[in-house]
Parts: C-alpha cells; sequence; structure tokens
C-alpha cells in the first residue's frame, strides 16, 4: 500500500480531465446517459463485470484474486442540477439551465479512478466490490438501485461513499459516527376557507390568517415539544394564496420540509409528523378552516457505522499523512445514500473543498459552485486506502 499515492499521482491529470468532462455535460436525474455510457466503457476497459440498472444506473463488479470473502459497495452519484452557471471555467457546462453544483462530477470521477487503482492490486482483495454509479440522487435515485437488487447477487456486507463539501476547507476533513445528515419529509399543505370580499371579512372565512398562523404555531414542536438537543427545522419555502388585494381567497397552498435528525427513524419519524398534523389541525379548527395535508417521503437519515468510521479514520491519517484534520460532521441536509445507511453498515466522509483564493469557497447547489481540484486526488486515495483496509478485518 506504500505505493498507493504514487500510483494515483500517475493518474491525477486523468481523474481531473474526467471530472471536467463530465463538468462540461451535465445531464439531470435519469438522463445520465452519456455519463452512464462513459462509465460504462471505462469500468468495461478495466475487466470490470458491467451491468446497467434503473435507467441511467451502471454497476461494475470487480471480483478479487485473494479468495472468497466479503462484497464492498462504493458509491458515486452522476446526476446535475437544474440551474445556470455563472462561473468564467473554461470547462463550466455546455448545456443550458443545467451544472454539476453539488459535486457530483468529482464523485464519479474519483471513483473510477479508485476503481482503476483497486483493478490493478485485486490479488489484495478477499471478496468482492461493488462499484455502483447512481442515476438521480437529487431526488432518491437510491432506493430505486436497491429496489432493483444493487444490494444483491452478490450480497452487500458495507458500503463507501464521499461527498466533497466546500462548507470544510481544503485539506481537512468531516466524518462522525451515528446519524449525520437528517430525514428529510416534503409536504404540501392547503387550508381552505370560504371566498369574500375583504370589505366584510365577517361573511368570509379567511385562509390567509389560517396560513399565518400555522406558520407560525408549528415551530413551538421544535422546542416545546422535542428535545431542543435533537435538531429539527420546519420550513416552508412556498406560499401561495389569492388573486386580488381586495378579495379573500378560498384557500391558501403552502409547501415546505421538515428535516430532523434522530437515531431511531422508524420511532422517531412518525411521531414528528404525527406532531405536525395535529398543530396544523388544531389552528385550523380554531378558525373554522379545513385542510389537506400530503407528505411526501425523501431521505431518511444517513447513520455512520462506528466501525466503518474507525477505518476511514485510519485511511484518511495514511492518506493526509496526518491525523489532526478529522472535524466532526453534522448536518440537515439529505443525502440518498442514507437509504444504504439504514440496510448495510455504511460511512460517507466529507472531503473539504473550500478554499477563497481558488473561489471554491461558494454553497452547494450555488450557480458559482466548483471544486478544489487539488483534493480530488485525495478522495481518490482515501477511498482506496478504505477499500483494502476493509478485506483485511474480520
Amino acid at each position: 500500500m506504500d505505493n498507493i499515492k504514487n500510483e494515483i499521482a500517475k493518474y491525477e491529470e486523468e481523474l481531473i480531465a474526467l471530472r471536467r468532462d463530465f463538468h462540461r455535460h451535465p445531464e439531470l436525474g435519469y438522463q445520465e446517459f452519456r455519463t452512464s455510457d462513459i462509465i460504462a466503457n471505462y469500468l468495461a476497459g478495466l475487466g470490470l463485470e458491467v451491468t446497467r440498472l434503473v435507467k441511467t444506473g451502471v454497476v461494475g463488479l470487480l471480483k478479487g484474486s485473494g479468495g472468497s470473502g466479503k462484497t464492498l459497495l462504493m458509491r458515486a452519484d452522476m446526476d446535475a442540477l437544474p440551474v445556470e452557471e455563472k462561473t468564467d471555467l473554461s470547462y463550466k457546462s455546455q448545456t443550458p439551465g443545467v451544472m454539476h453544483a453539488c459535486g457530483h462530477d468529482g464523485h464519479s470521477a474519483i471513483q473510477l479512478i479508485a476503481a482503476k487503482v483497486l483493478a490493478n492490486h485485486k490479488d489484495k482483495i478477499k471478496g468482492t466490490i461493488k462499484f455502483i454509479f447512481q442515476p438521480n440522487e437529487e431526488e432518491a435515485g437510491a432506493l430505486d438501485m436497491i429496489r432493483a437488487g444493487v444490494l444483491e447477487n452478490p450480497n452487500v456486507d458495507a458500503a463507501l461513499a464521499i461527498h466533497l463539501w466546500s462548507a470544510i476547507p481544503s485539506g481537512k476533513i468531516g466524518l462522525s459516527e451515528g446519524p449525520i445528515l437528517g430525514t428529510t419529509e416534503e409536504f404540501e399543505l392547503k387550508i381552505i376557507g370560504k371566498s369574500g370580499h375583504t370589505s366584510a371579512p365577517h361573511t368570509a372565512i379567511d385562509p390567509i390568517l389560517g396560513a399565518a398562523k400555522v406558520v407560525d404555531a408549528v415551530q413551538v414542536l421544535i422546542t416545546r415539544e422535542f428535545d431542543p438537543l435533537q435538531p429539527i427545522v420546519i420550513m416552508f419555502g412556498k406560499i401561495h394564496g389569492g388573486s386580488a388585494r381586495n378579495i379573500i381567497p378560498d384557500c391558501v397552498e403552502l409547501g415546505g420540509t421538515i428535516r430532523f435528525l434522530f437515531a431511531h427513524e422508524m420511532t422517531d419519524k412518525p411521531m414528528v409528523l404525527e406532531a405536525f398534523e395535529r398543530v396544523i389541525k388544531g389552528t385550523c379548527a380554531s378558525l373554522n378552516l379545513s385542510y389537506e395535508l400530503n407528505f411526501i417521503p425523501s431521505n431518511p437519515s444517513l447513520v455512520n457505522d462506528a466501525t466503518m468510521v474507525s477505518l476511514v479514520k485510519q485511511a484518511a491519517a495514511e492518506t493526509y499523512a496526518v491525523s489532526d484534520n478529522i472535524e466532526v460532521f453534522r448536518g440537515l441536509a439529505g443525502e440518498d445514500f442514507a437509504e444504504f445507511s439504514q440496510r448495510v453498515p455504511s460511512v460517507m466522509t466529507f472531503l473539504g473543498i473550500s478554499n477563497a483564493e481558488k473561489k471554491t469557497n461558494y454553497p452547494h447547489h450555488n450557480s458559482k459552485f466548483n471544486i478544489d481540484e487539488d483534493m480530488l486526488k485525495y478522495g481518490a486515495e482515501l477511498q482506496v486506502r478504505s477499500a483494502l483496509a476493509f478485506f483485511k478485518t474480520p
């Protein structure tokens, strides 16, 4: 393994070229046709068994020559976002209204180089590595791949993933055990009243007043009903109602997200959603309003397995040649790698890419988002070392 760093350095130009090519040609979820073709051909060229799943998903199977054993899943996502890029990069998006603003272009490039290096060292692999390139991460494509059997044939024992992260300085990583990214539940809410004239509000039932009180009332759940040390964020992202300044509308439509970070997904999530609806129901009843509420499930909490975290920490010390660059990391963003973490021991590591001088400190999903490309080789090395270490454990 002492030669791993030198081997990856040999592929650094190729790594950056792959990332820039993906960045130049972004594709939305389940439209990653060009991207997946490039990936499938690359993996086949390495001698891997390649299959396709759920429209544009790609799976490459690397069978180690070190004997039979466990199966490790390594995941990268491929999809871009419906964002118009506003950078002056020479390799900026050539597709109007679409860009890689979340680092998935880097994830795919890193995993291809990791696959290349690990294929060169399959004699050190006692088992199988399943490289999956997942479509549609932004809308929970992981669950579609799981339903299509990606965790089977052979059955997966553990999973690895990385995420390039612009909130962490370049050279540092975010890595913690337990729940690290929140459950996300989206909702659509319609508050129903009776329309009328604003000069005679007593003849109408005002849903705008109801909407205002609901937005305020549900916030009490965060500090008065649930433990404030277990974060919950209830946000309304849209509100629509009315057609004129002097007309009380018959309904107001709202939409938003509920995000929380609990360890016990199956018991805590229903409690949060039931409490949310209870407050809405009571508020509307007090104003003689009715309502319609629909929940749109998104990601569960992403839970990092303690054993897998320990394994990656050791690999990180070898990769970065330091042991003090690891930050505790938790947040309420959604990531559908969470679906894997709910089923097999998993770990997602967050690689810092923030460098103000290189203008790579813009937040994710921003139109000026970019990656500190000097960090890509560390991502590839970390994944390679983590995978090799996994096959050394019992």
